[in-house]
């Protein structure tokens, strides 16, 4: 047996893309979604697995069982710190009121360390939950017997990172064990000596050692491209500070570990653990808590770096240049990192012609990103206190900056306004010249003096790999809506885009302020976290058509259902829906029509990316069309699928419609329903188009919103029309956000020479 404090996981997630256009999630957490298992994934977590970024698990049992309150606390909040600050998102797992955690928020965390903890294996999980017990899920805890902890590792893909193996234990046949297992065994180090917890040496020796992050990660993704299903054991040895103490601890650990003989507590199962470290303690009269402190800390950052070179490495294998995850997305997931846009940089600026009206409104966050990296710097050397020669670079980035900029290069005019907080500060002045600069518009911007202009500063190795980083983001949510209004009121364009950085309460207003002056609605939902804020804004709108057009990906339309039919609002309760629904007659053949289509190949030229059958196994179609009522037109981004598009059609808002004579045509990929109603509702596919070559994953989905709304702007009724005229309005928008894939710019100055179809 031996403890393990971190775990990650390894196994493959599907090819990553850009936030807008990320693919679907692992399928055993879409099963978990989709047979409503009692699992609860913290929305931080579950984005950063859709995003493709590191995510490290971290046990529990340690800390409810090995420190006492309010350390215990402390040291499972300083142990996420240290995963964040090296470029990771921390998982700590636990089992609450009978549901599993995955990420735990706050007052959950506080709340483990508070009360009595059980430890549970898996054979204990199913029976924890029918009971709705409280205990911590122990991942490789040492308090596992021998098969069910060596067991797990010999059958799961993950990469488990921990101190080494205790005394009390039998260390020479743990390894015996896991090598009949196939578990490989890395020392971490110069040296292949296996640590022993409190000592960095336990007079063992393992085949493999590694000495750095990468060289750890490339062990992990070479198990991977073999396609073996097993785990590996990476032993990070106590740092040398605390070896000597080290010693001494060791001499009172003999000593607890025969009293436990003695007294019969270590044949008790799990109270032993918690028994010794106690007992560890009152001998070393705390000396031990303070070691054991220091090596959770430790292997804390060792997982966490582990976990970003892997990432890196899966990017390098999909021909992404070695980016950092946190390039292609960070945690906000809202920023690019490109090089300066100054009108020496080689920049094509945009082909404006001077307009006076302004035809499409995008409101958000823009912000500014400080790219820092040098040729000597790396996390070993990362505090030092001193500077080092290397390269600062700035760039604009920010959703509604992304879609503004992507809109106007597709119009090439300046009836595209930007509208965004900025404080009123020497990066607020940077923004606005820079938009300048661009070609786009810059007298949007609302200065707030009280505010900060949105910046995220971004510490790289020198190979561009993500060391640490500050994102300070407050401004957009505390926008001056009144302000806001006012641009609304005197511009009365045609569409208003929304990006999911606003406040829910601002979201209201605005939304609200654009139903009364007739302006068409588009909300980008941003973020998984984010996504769900425009509900709030949805309520006061179901007498009507709803938003206009919502543009989620596949994650954030399961999190926009799930939030409407279980939050607070209630949304599927109100008459109003019922009656849209009704409005529908969604018959059988609709249905069958639907599952006709499920089995198209979602590729036309490339087999190997599947079928549609995603549409109703997990569910897609079905979430959206009971969304339908809520939002009119629902553009879904489906990745390497292509894009879904689910709408309703109606004589009294749609009167000279072509789909309302449309029918079902199955191999054009597009059903309608036929209901005896003056209702219709659409869903249609637009294959993939085939991507020649992936520089840079940031911006594409904005690029994509961006044409999309151009396409608005100057065919209002491209998507009511007929099915051709759908079809070119979203193959537009696809070829945008290809452009700017292979281009190094948040958004392709290539955009401006498409033009309208």
């Amino acid at each position: 047996m031996f403890r393990s404090n971190l775990r990650t996981a390894i196994k493959r997630r599907p090819r990553p893309f850009c936030r807008g256009l990320a693919t679907a999630p692992s399928s055993l957490i879409r099963k978990l979604l989709e047979s409503k298992a009692p699992v609860d994934i913290h929305p931080e977590v579950l984005d950063g697995l859709h995003a493709n970024k590191p995510v490290v698990a971290l046990e529990t049992a340690l800390v409810t069982h090995g420190f006492k309150q309010p350390e215990n606390h402390a040291l499972a909040s300083t142990l996420e710190d240290i995963v964040r600050s090296n470029g990771s998102i921390p998982a700590t797992i636990a089992i609450l009121d009978g549901r599993v955690k995955i990420g735990l928020n706050p007052s959950e965390l506080e709340r483990i360390c508070q009360v009595k903890a059980t430890k549970i294996s898996r054979r204990d999980i199913g029976a924890a939950i029918a009971t709705r017990l409280g205990g911590v899920h122990r991942g490789g805890e040492n308090s596992m017997d021998i098969s069910a902890d060596l067991g797990e590792l010999a059958r799961c893909p993950v990469g488990i990172v921990s101190s080494g193996v205790k005394s009390i234990l039998d260390i020479g046949r743990t390894l015996e064990y896991l090598e009949t297992l196939g578990v490989p065994v890395i020392s971490y180090g110069k040296t292949r000596d296996f640590p022993a917890f409190f000592s960095p040496r336990s007079g063992y020796q393992v085949p493999w050692n590694v000495e750095d992050p990468i060289s750890a990660a490339r062990v992990l993704h070479s198990q991977w491209q073999l396609g073996l299903s097993n785990g590996a054991l990476i032993a990070v040895p106590i740092p040398q500070e605390y070896e000597a103490t080290g010693l001494e601890i060791q001499k009172a650990v003999d000593q607890a570990v025969r009293e436990s003989e003695q007294n019969g507590v270590m044949s008790s199962g799990n109270d032993a653990t918690p028994w010794l470290l106690k007992r560890v303690g009152e001998l070393t009269q705390g000396e031990s808590l303070k070691n054991n402190v220091a090596l959770l800390k430790n292997t804390a950052a060792v997982g966490s770096q582990i976990a970003v070179q892997y990432e890196n490495l899966l990017r390098e294998h999909d021909g992404f240049g070695g980016l950092s995850p946190q390039v292609s997305a960070t945690h906000v997931g809202t920023y690019s990192r490109t090089e300066p846009q100054h009108e020496s940089s080689g920049v094509e600026t945009i082909n404006t012609q001077k307009t006076q009206s302004t035809e499409l409104i995008v409101l958000g966050a823009a912000a500014v990103d400080i790219s820092a990296s040098g040729a000597e710097l790396s996390d070993e050397n990362l505090l030092v206190h001193s500077t080092i020669p290397g390269r600062v670079s700035v760039s604009l980035g920010g959703v509604a900056r992304n879609i503004a900029e992507a809109a106007s290069r597709v119009l090439s005019n300046e009836s595209v306004l930007l509208v965004s907080p900025i404080g009123n500060d020497s990066f607020g002045k940077l923004v606005s010249e820079e938009t300048r600069k661009l070609g786009l518009r810059n007298d949007g911007f609302i200065v707030q003096d009280d505010c900060r202009t949105s910046t995220c500063n971004m510490i790289l190795d020198a190979h561009g790999n993500l060391l640490t980083g500050i994102a300070d983001m407050g401004i957009t949510e505390s926008l001056d809506v009144s302000k806001t209004l006012e641009s609304i009121q005197n511009k009365k364009p045609a569409v208003i885009a929304f990006d999911g950085n606003l406040s829910a309460v601002s979201l209201a207003k605005l939304v609200k302020k654009c139903k009364e002056e007739g302006i068409k609605v588009l909300f980008e939902p941003t973020s998984l976290m984010k996504s769900a804020r425009i509900l709030q804004s949805v309520e006061s709108t179901m007498s009507g058509t709803g938003i206009d057009f919502i543009t989620p990906n596949l994650l954030e339309l399961t999190r926009i259902y799930q939030d409407a039919r279980e939050g607070p609002l209630e949304l599927f309760s109100h008459s109003n829906w019922w009656k849209t629904l009704d409005n529908f007659s969604i018959g059988a053949q609709f249905r069958t029509d639907l599952e006709h289509l499920s089995r198209m190949n979602a590729s036309i030229a490339d087999s190997s990316r599947g079928t549609l059958s995603f549409l109703v196994e997990q569910g897609v179609a079905q979430q959206a069309i009971n969304l339908l009522p809520l939002f009119q037109h629902i553009i879904i981004k489906c990745g390497e699928k292509g894009v879904v598009v689910v709408m309703r059609v109606s004589e009294s808002t749609s009167p000279t419609s072509g789909w309302l004579r449309e029918v079902s045509n199955v191999q054009g990929r597009c059903i309608v329903s036929q209901g005896s109603s003056s209702e219709r509702v659409v869903i249609c596919h637009s294959p993939p188009l085939p991507i020649e070559r992936v520089v840079n994953v940031t911006g594409a989905g904005d690029s994509f919103v961006g044409a999309l709304l151009a396409s608005l702007v100057k065919q209002p009724l491209a998507f009511t029309q007929n099915p051709e005229s759908l079809a070119g309005v979203v193959t537009l928008a696809q070829q945008a956000a290809i452009l700017t894939l292979g281009s190094t710019l948040a958004v392709s100055p290539e955009l401006s020479k498409m033009g309208i179809l």
